[in-house]
């Protein structure tokens, strides 16, 4: 009997909210229908029943991230944004990984187009225009964040295509692409239209490869170690071409033809005289023209289908200059064994309506550790999550 009337009392003293929990430690009926309502209602503010998927698969609003442009993830799950026309760069936490964030840090600000972000070693990198900036031991300070140090500030300042995505490849260096400052020209700064790499101490900065007119996006194959990159190809050459491309570097120091050759087949008409598109390596996929290719990724999940293992996700930003609007979705290169391209197709779309009006913009993919793909919107500002339920 005393038993009973201790645990009478000991029940009565428990939060309020414990009471809704069950036996099994289950969230009252009460709790989940909160729960799915606030889901439903972040679908329905971001058009989520106008994006069409492959049979199987569904995707919901995993954080709303103002202009979330590039995205990395930590070893243990957490979920680092960057920024290109604001200066913040946030932090997505799913602390109870239900697959829906539970917080968002803001963990650096007053940035000059922070848009690339890459972690190692417990640090996040966060690129600039014309930097390369980390912040130290974050996970452990997310809500009293530290300041930016800096790592190397010896990038061009140019603005156009300034912004940067950077990642660290299996050598353990930090790889920075280099736009070129220009639609299509010519400049005898080397370091322009490349991808660099440098230590994660910022020494030893060097060119690895040349003729990229901008690339927002490589990931290395997950057999191979190769970088693939995608790129974005010339405007004000017509609707139709040239087609924006998806790349390998299978050594250091190629070639890719920019600005004489594009899309592996076509010569400049201004800078491509007296060259030849065969001096330099060709795409492995052409795709779409003008689409704006951007952030990639090799899928590794075991989520999806086997079928898409190793496979290529790509966000695809959309035209801004075409008289008919294309992209603005996500598509899929297929490559066989050997890196071919076995074809290249629609994964998600819907984000452009058949009037033209845009619901957004697909800027980054990521996949998740239990096999979901993230994929980043800076013109909505947030990060959705695409899962197979078969």
């Amino acid at each position: 009997m005393h038993v009973i009337l201790r645990s009478l009392v000991f029940l009565s003293l428990l939060p309020l909210n414990l009471a809704f929990v069950s036996c099994n430690g289950s969230k009252s009926s009460k709790q989940t229908e909160i729960a799915e309502k606030d889901t439903n209602e972040l679908a329905k503010k971001y058009h989520l029943d106008k994006i069409k998927l492959p049979p199987g698969f569904t995707i919901s609003v995993y954080a709303e991230v103002p202009n979330a442009r590039s995205i990395t993830l930590s070893p243990s799950g957490n979920l680092y944004v960057g920024n290109r026309s604001e200066d913040k760069v946030y932090a997505v936490v799913d602390e109870n990984k239900d697959g829906k964030a539970d917080k968002v840090y803001t963990i650096a600000s007053g940035l000059n187009t922070p848009n690339g972000v890459a972690f190692k070693d417990g640090n996040l990198y966060i690129a600039t225009i014309s930097s390369i900036l980390r912040l130290d031991n974050i996970e452990a300070n997310l809500a009293n964040p530290p300041k930016p140090v800096v790592v190397y500030d010896k990038y061009p300042k140019d603005t156009h295509h300034g912004w940067k995505f950077i990642a660290f490849g299996p050598d353990g260096k930090l790889y920075v692409p280099v736009g070129a400052p220009c639609n299509i020209c010519e400049k005898e700064n080397p370091i322009y239209a490349s991808i660099t790499r440098l230590n994660a101490d910022g020494t030893g900065m060097e060119i690895i490869a040349r003729g990229i007119r901008n690339s927002v996006g490589f990931a290395w194959h997950p057999a191979t170690k190769k970088l693939w990159f995608t790129e974005n190809g010339r405007d004000n050459f017509g609707d139709d071409v040239p087609g924006d491309e998806l790349n390998m570097a299978n050594k250091d120091s190629l070639h890719f033809g920019f600005p004489y050759c594009h899309q592996g087949n076509i010569i400049d008409p201004e800078f491509g005289k007296g060259k030849n598109c065969s001096d330099y390596t060709p795409p492995v996929q052409v795709l779409d023209p003008h689409v704006a290719a951007l952030g990639m990724r090799f899928y590794t999940g075991k989520m999806f289908d086997s079928s898409y293992s190793n496979q290529v996700f790509i966000a695809e930003h959309g035209s801004w200059n075409r008289t008919k609007p294309i992209g603005y979705r996500v598509t899929m290169v297929k490559l066989d064994a050997a890196g071919k391209s076995l074809g290249y197709t629609t994964f998600a779309e819907g984000w452009l309506q058949p009037n033209g009006k845009v619901l957004g913009r697909p800027v980054d993919v990521e996949v998740m550790p239990d096999g979901a793909l993230l994929v980043s919107d800076d013109f909505a500002g947030a990060v959705y999550r695409i899962v197979y339920r078969g």
